[in-house]
């Protein structure tokens, strides 16, 4: 069984996770008016990770007998001055998730709930990955800079991303 305290925080990390996927299908929509198309493939399967990610809390709240808690998803940017400006804020944005996961995980310590660490330390490792994603694609950005044809490799590179849903027992 969850604790309140713990239900409570993971509620509000399920919602948190629904705002994430809600940002990136945003940034996707954004990419794709100004011809990203690569871009928006991109960040269109971040959409959906995302939302794999609110499910395995939200199926592990259920899993624990606690109780779901949908809230409303705040507004988010519409769009971006370039795709490095919507990438610098891909970063700015996972790193707010980190510290929200790192959080999360100390009060699974707090409450002794090792079930719950189990299960976050799975996002604990995801972090990492997102933080680094999106910094190379900062540095790659920044080294390219104007340049059109390197914008159209990047764009391109981007575009092959595929969308691998978490299995049911991941989610």
């Amino acid at each position: 069984m969850l604790s309140k305290k713990l239900e409570e925080a993971l509620n509000a990390q399920i919602n948190a996770e629904f705002w994430s996927a809600y940002l990136y299908l945003s940034m996707s929509a954004d990419c794709a008016s100004k011809g990203y198309g690569g871009m928006a493939n991109w960040f269109n399967v971040q959409f959906k990770e995302e939302q794999d990610h609110a499910m395995k809390i939200f199926n592990f709240v259920i899993s624990r007998g606690g109780k779901v808690n949908l809230r409303p998803i705040d507004k988010v940017t519409q769009s971006w001055k370039s795709p490095l400006a919507a990438f610098k804020d891909t970063l700015k944005h996972e790193i707010v998730v980190t510290k929200m996961i790192n959080d999360l995980y100390a009060l699974a310590t707090e409450e002794k709930d090792y079930a719950t660490q189990s299960m976050l330390q799975w996002f604990v490792d995801e972090q990492v990955e997102e933080e680094e994603t999106a910094q190379a694609y900062i540095d790659a950005l920044t080294m390219i800079g104007e340049n059109g044809f390197g914008i159209y490799q990047f764009d391109k590179e981007l575009a092959t991303r595929t969308y691998t849903p978490l299995t049911t027992t991941e989610a």
